[in-house]
């Protein structure tokens, strides 16, 4: 099941109205305003019809080779792989990852340090309320398959759009802590020092949606996130709430026991961890896509659009779905039968309710967070 698709509420509704974040190092190759060979203008295309043909395309971005990508932790729903397959596919474009931990906030910051340099970042994946946010950093651009992708998860002309989700959920070391049923469970001083949330919620997209879920499972809507900011008061009280960026490394360690994270992030932890298991609360869940962008000021705008034909492509849309992340176009290839039957197969159940935030919403919590996160969380 799609995140689109839901029993009692689609994802679809809730995220209509959505749609109406360090220095990046690096080598540059041949960049400008047109690839050499090429009369198009890599900059101001909107689509795979201004090159011409992928062919054309491809060509382009070979021209400029270099790509520069932002904020793409190997482990991080396959990404080591869709790399890997980019790098092997396009041995003439050389990738320069950087700053793999970096959150949505520093993506952006990234660009602005940059902004006319060939060391800016190329692409961003983003959490939504900062692609909301940044709208304006963004180019236009619509891949080939754009028209598979639902309309509630993607801008209308390409500026941002979504790729691939997960539910939030609560990653655990079951050798050491009994499963939570419910988050007032992780009150319990079984939990001691033991719980923490990827990254800050007024920069980051997932400890944002830790906040989101905490909001809903505590009665309240995604119009006031302040039962979740006094959720995670009361669990900073108890002194259960452990201000630690959870990475690969703590959970490996057992230094972060207790995560709040997207489902398929923490299910990737127990190839590492046997012991680790991965938790999507009862009742209402919360639902989020991470979105890629174009930035426009790209310094290898061909190769930044051969990235994001690449990304929506069959292919990559299934490296998604085998890192346990459910893919844009998951309800089309199912359709054309080009979807990884097994993988899908193998998803875990969805929630029987799920809400994700409207742009209205998100950008209420953010300032709402901006007021109230610091002062809970001390």
């Amino acid at each position: 099941m799609s995140l689109l698709k839901n029993p009692r509420r689609p994802l679809a509704a809730l995220a209509l109205a959505a749609v109406a974040a360090i220095s990046l190092a690096g080598c540059a190759g041949a960049s400008g305003d047109a690839a050499a060979g090429s009369t198009t203008d890599a900059k101001t295309a909107t689509s795979l019809s201004d090159f011409g043909t992928m062919a054309d395309l491809e060509a382009a971005a070979k021209a400029e080779g270099q790509l520069n990508v932002i904020a793409l932790p190997r482990t991080w729903a396959n990404y080591g792989e869709v790399l890997d397959l980019f790098a092997q596919r396009y041995p003439e474009i050389t990738i320069n990852e950087q700053s793999p931990d970096a959150s949505s906030a520093e993506e952006i910051q990234a660009a602005k340090a940059n902004e006319g340099l060939d060391t800016a970042p190329d692409v961003f994946d983003l959490g939504l309320a900062v692609a909301l946010q940044n709208t304006d950093r963004f180019a236009a651009y619509k891949v080939s398959t754009f028209d598979e992708i639902p309309d509630a998860i993607k801008e209308p002309s390409g500026l941002f759009v979504g790729d691939y989700g997960g539910y939030m959920s609560i990653g655990y070391d079951s050798a050491r802590f009994p499963a939570p049923t419910s988050l007032s469970d992780l009150l319990k001083p079984a939990y001691k020092g033991a719980v923490a949330i990827n990254g800050d919620p007024t920069q980051a997209g997932s400890a944002f949606a830790a906040v989101g879920l905490a909001t809903v499972q505590n009665g309240g809507t995604l119009d006031d996130f302040t039962p979740g900011v006094d959720f995670f008061g009361k669990l900073n009280a108890a002194g259960n709430f452990l201000k630690v960026d959870p990475t690969d490394a703590t959970i490996a360690s057992g230094e972060t026991p207790v995560v709040f994270d997207w489902d398929y992030l923490n299910a990737a932890q127990a190839s590492a961890v046997p012991t680790w298991k991965t938790v999507v609360l009862p009742g209402t869940g919360y639902a989020g896509y991470y979105n890629q962008a174009i930035n426009k000021d790209a310094p290898h705008p061909a190769a930044a659009r051969l990235w994001q034909e690449f990304l929506y492509s069959d292919e990559v849309q299934n490296l998604w779905l085998k890192g346990g992340a459910r893919p844009a176009r998951m309800d089309a290839m199912t359709t054309a039968g080009t979807i990884d039957a097994a993988l899908a197969a193998a998803l875990p159940a969805a929630p029987s309710d799920t809400v994700v935030p409207t742009e209205a919403q998100s950008t209420a919590a953010g300032t709402l967070l901006g007021q109230k996160w610091a002062t809970a969380a001390q």
